[in-house]
């Protein structure tokens, strides 16, 4: 059938177009079957969408994903017709029986995923197969691999090359700003792409990003690194397993992260970049992804078993997760936390002894030093390392920022005060996190929390426990509305809410 292009100013992220409902039944395909597109001799596999009244007879509505691949115009006449669905989608169908996917059938499918030649029920059958029904080690590293081929990849030809990666789920772990030019500053080489927030209030590439740019290709982190020795870059703007960004998307609606994909998802990124020795950070406690130590323990010994299989040299830190590392959550605030205690080489012990503590077990597993977390102290409190995250930022396009105090706050504020006099016992993560958010975090950089106690610090009547900080008034309004609701922070002898709840109007 022939039809004229209308070609649709979005980035649809896969390879899609719309037809109308006449036209599809014409040629007899429904929503989620294929059909080729074919222009000038060139041609795409589109998974069909149907618009109804939105686009005419004898039009075909395509995505800047397929108008780019076959540099269509409006009103370009193309052909079309039905293709069969993609043979992964029967795979998929294998797992969700309880079968196991062979070496072949994972790099299938994960082709599929990068080309975005998969629908989104399809690619959500993929992940809840993963959920539900799991898989063994076997297929976790064919997966693995498979997303490490299907991307780019960065070889250096000389230096010994380590990385780390949390795999979150604790507020404010901004470590990778101290690690990485610690480790820098070392001699090593430590091409850290990191993620942005996705139910976080901020990732370590929004952090970065108040200070520098963070948008870079391949050849840039590579360039960067060999100049300074690191680099703390968005994975999401290479084409570094780009499977995993696709497959957090589906996650996240979900809120499910399988294990499988979990691990794939951590080690790709990590083989993907030259790495040869990581440490994965594994936060512990309540509110956090792994609730026990016990817990963290089964996991770092699949992250250990998944790095032989692979060639990396890894090992796993699990850390205190219970309350927020450091006493900032939000991007602008924790790039000030974090260059305020490189320049005074002092500040609060968590961000300081997990940073030391992880930065150390990269020296000890890359075999630069026995003593790795007093190696990792001397260089911090040298000075070292403030000097080599200034000249990381300026190799990777600064922002201006010269010092702590130059970085931009939100300029709404408002403190909550203690009512009673005592000790904190508890920090609640997820309410923190949640705080942060509805202030404006991770969009608006200027926003989030301050937290002047920690659990087992001493209160008096009115004392600060938090300072909410936001860039305009009504985000703060909800913030401080969801405060007094839900406190964030417990001091012995509040009460921690009450059901049922009641306001007077």
């Amino acid at each position: 059938m022939k039809v004229r292009a209308a070609v649709l100013p979005i980035n649809a992220g896969k390879f899609a177009v719309a037809l109308n409902q006449d036209d599809a039944a014409e040629i007899g395909v429904s929503e989620g079957d294929r059909i080729r597109v074919i222009k000038s001799g060139k041609s795409v596999s589109a998974i069909v969408q149907i618009a109804f009244g939105l686009i005419s007879r004898g039009k075909i509505g395509v995505y800047e994903e397929i108008a780019a691949e076959l540099n269509l115009k409006d009103g370009d006449e193309v052909d079309i017709y039905p293709i069969s669905r993609p043979s992964s989608v029967e795979f998929i169908r294998k797992k969700l029986s309880g079968k196991k996917y062979s070496r072949e059938e994972l790099y299938s499918i994960i082709s599929d995923v990068v080309d975005g030649n998969l629908a989104e029920v399809e690619l959500t059958a993929f992940v809840l197969g993963s959920y539900l029904v799991g898989m063994d080690f076997d297929e976790i590293e064919w997966m693995t691999k498979a997303m490490i081929d299907t991307g780019e990849a960065i070889e250096f030809e000389k230096g010994v090359v380590v990385d780390k990666h949390s795999i979150g789920g604790v507020p404010g772990n901004k470590v990778s700003l101290l690690i990485v030019p610690i480790i820098a500053a070392s001699g090593l080489l430590i091409p850290k792409t990191a993620s942005r927030a996705i139910t976080s209030a901020s990732g370590t590439a929004d952090t970065m990003e108040v200070l520098a740019d963070v948008n870079m290709s391949v050849e840039e982190i590579k360039e960067i690194t060999l100049k300074t020795g690191g680099v703390i870059a968005w994975g999401g703007a290479t084409n570094i397993a780009p499977a995993d960004d696709k497959i957090i998307r589906v996650e996240y609606p979900l809120s499910i992260d399988p294990r499988p994909q979990l691990l794939a998802s951590v080690m790709a990124k990590k083989g993907a970049v030259g790495a040869r020795h990581v440490a994965i950070d594994i936060p512990a406690g309540n509110g956090t992804k792994i609730s026990s130590v016990e817990e963290g323990r089964k996991l770092a010994g699949e992250f250990v078993e998944l790095g032989r299989r692979l060639g990396l040299n890894v090992s796993c830190a699990i850390t205190n997760g219970s309350q927020p590392v450091g006493r900032t959550v939000g991007p602008a605030l924790e790039a000030w936390e974090a260059l305020k205690t490189l320049e005074e080489r002092k500040g609060s012990s968590s961000l300081i002894e997990k940073s030391l503590g992880i930065a150390g077990l990269l020296f000890e597993i890359s075999g630069f030093a026995q003593d790795g977390y007093d190696r990792a102290k001397m260089i911090f409190e040298s000075g070292k390392a403030h000097q080599k995250l200034l000249e990381i930022i300026q190799a990777q396009g600064s922002k201006g920022i010269l010092k702590s105090d130059d970085i931009p706050i939100g300029e709404e504020k408002y403190v909550i005060e203690s009512k009673f006099e005592g000790a904190v016992v508890d920090i609640l993560n997820q309410r923190v996190v949640r705080l942060a958010r509805l202030a404006g975090a991770p969009k608006d950089k200027g926003a989030g929390v301050y937290i002047h106690r920690k659990r087992g610090e001493v209160v008096k009547k009115g004392d600060p426990l938090i300072t909410i900080y936001a860039e305009t008034a009504w985000k703060l309004e909800k913030a401080i509305e969801y405060a007094m609701e839900n406190p964030p922070i417990v001091v012995s002898g509040m009460i921690l809410e009450k059901y049922p709840s009641f306001k007077v109007v």
